[in-house]
């Protein structure tokens, strides 16, 4: 094996080493996700697991939930939205905007 190609693998495992870190500590993080000016509020951890979901009684209308079923999936979409752009920054900043399969 050359020299480079050593320092190379070397590069490589300490990414990699990095990336495991940085997605244990992602997958610990809340993201929350809002709609309807904060009547409807959805939090999701890194893994994209929902965690909870908080509905301000104000929005409740029993004469239209097509519109809470709407602003939960907003508010869902939002939070997933966040996630995306956080794990994006976490691992782009680790692989210097490298883009890498499954990430």
């Amino acid at each position: 094996m050359t020299k480079n190609m050593g320092k190379i693998l070397k590069q490589a495992q300490k990414m990699q080493s990095q990336m495991m870190k940085a997605q244990e500590e992602l997958q610990k993080r809340e993201i929350e996700g809002t709609s309807g000016g904060g009547m409807v509020k959805v939090m999701l951890n890194g893994s994209n697991q929902l965690v909870s979901i908080k509905i301000n009684p104000e929005v409740v209308d029993a004469d239209d939930v097509e519109m809470l079923e709407d602003l939960i999936v907003a508010a869902h979409a939002n939070a997933m939205e966040k996630v995306k752009e956080m794990t994006e920054s976490t691992f782009g900043s680790i692989t210097g905007g490298l883009s890498i399969p499954g990430i």
